[in-house]
């Protein structure tokens, strides 16, 4: 990730589509304070990318938006999925893009319940649900290779395949063994993949996790099979230090993480290009949710944990504990419910509350 002068931040906003510009409003809010606070020179840049532009222009983004993106400390990004536009257009279109683009390889999880906000799990606490999931964000099926033969008759096949490649695969264990090893918790790193019938790419993560594994003799390692960390995740959700997966199964078994946490109005995420000069993008994992678009009921707890992680990321660690720190204020002592409409505040309150807790 790039790496920006100590007191200085500049970011790309993408609001999105439905409740995401509602929602990056309070994220940028808080970023403003908390960078006034920390005496950091914090600018940013809003670009309407999304369903709304795609339906006037009908293109999803203009020639030469990743090269004029790339210019930015990172990206901060509300939500996009659009009703009137065709699934797939836009995640393919967008959020892949800039994730292959600027090889967003990591995709990071934190796994957190607050206090104060409730989780489906009976007698589990803040102390039980304090994890990370380390996504693979660039293989797998989302590589998109694959096709169809005599489409749309009787006899259609379809094909779809997974890639793994060694170097993908192995800087991404690597990385998650580095931020066990700095999160400095239990130590212990859980690789989550299915080797008894993916014989051949998760075979390669195996071998790949093992080998670097002797590389790290302070952590822990352990392996769960997919459909086992989903059954354990529910049961024992407090063993979990940090977990490295595929890039498929990552997508699955963080929305089941979400929930434990209180649900996508919390969850928050990071598409993190580690390298000097990457750019990376953070953003809420809740979904566009149209039909609160407008209503100042949406909660943008999620999208300000995102804005504290991008300050983590972009090397302003202390802005963003207090950041988070704030947040955990909020939930604890102030809202009602993470629910939409149900919070007890409108959508701007709750930005302006974590302002006053900061």
């Amino acid at each position: 990730m790039s790496v920006p002068n100590r007191k200085r931040l500049n970011i790309a906003v993408i609001g999105g589509d439905g409740t995401g510009p509602e929602v990056v409003a309070e994220g940028v809010k808080v970023l403003r304070a908390v960078t006034h606070l920390e005496g950091i020179t914090f600018s940013w840049k809003e670009f309407d990318y999304g369903g709304e532009r795609y339906l006037k222009t009908g293109e999803v983004l203009p020639p030469g938006a990743l090269d004029e993106l790339a210019a930015y400390d990172a990206i901060l990004l509300g939500a996009i999925g659009h009703p009137d536009v065709a699934p797939g257009i836009l995640e393919r279109g967008l959020l892949l893009a800039m994730r292959f683009h600027f090889d967003q390889y990591i995709n990071l999880r934190p796994v957190k319940l607050f206090p104060g906000v409730e989780t489906p799990l009976k007698d589990k606490g803040p102390d039980d649900i304090d994890f990370v999931v380390v996504r693979e964000n660039t293989e797998d099926l989302y590589a998109g290779v694959g096709g169809f033969l005599k489409k749309g008759t009787p006899d259609e096949v379809a094909s779809q395949t997974a890639v793994y490649t060694r170097k993908g695969t192995e800087r991404c264990i690597r990385w998650a063994f580095e931020y066990t090893r700095k999160r400095n918790r239990r130590k212990r790193l859980t690789l989550v993949a299915k080797t008894n019938v993916l014989t051949y790419g998760h075979d390669l993560w195996w071998r790949t996790f093992q080998e670097v594994a002797r590389e790290y003799p302070d952590v822990e390692t352990d392996y769960n099979h997919v459909d086992a960390c989903c059954m354990w995740m529910i049961k024992n959700p407090e063993y979990y230090d940090v977990i490295v997966t595929t890039n498929m199964f990552g997508d699955i078994i963080t929305d089941l993480a979400g929930i434990l946490q209180g649900g996508m109005g919390v969850a928050a995420g990071g598409n993190i290009n580690p390298e000097p000069g990457g750019v990376s993008m953070f953003e809420p994992m809740g979904g566009s949710a149209p039909k609160y678009t407008g209503k100042h009921v949406i909660n943008p707890i999620a999208t300000i944990s995102a804005a504290a992680m991008l300050l983590e990321h972009t090397g302003f660690p202390e802005a963003g504990a207090r950041v988070m720190k704030a947040i955990q204020v909020v939930t604890g002592t102030k809202m009602k419910s993470q629910a939409a409409g149900k919070m007890g505040y409108s959508t701007q309150e709750v930005g302006d509350l974590v302002v006053d807790a900061l």
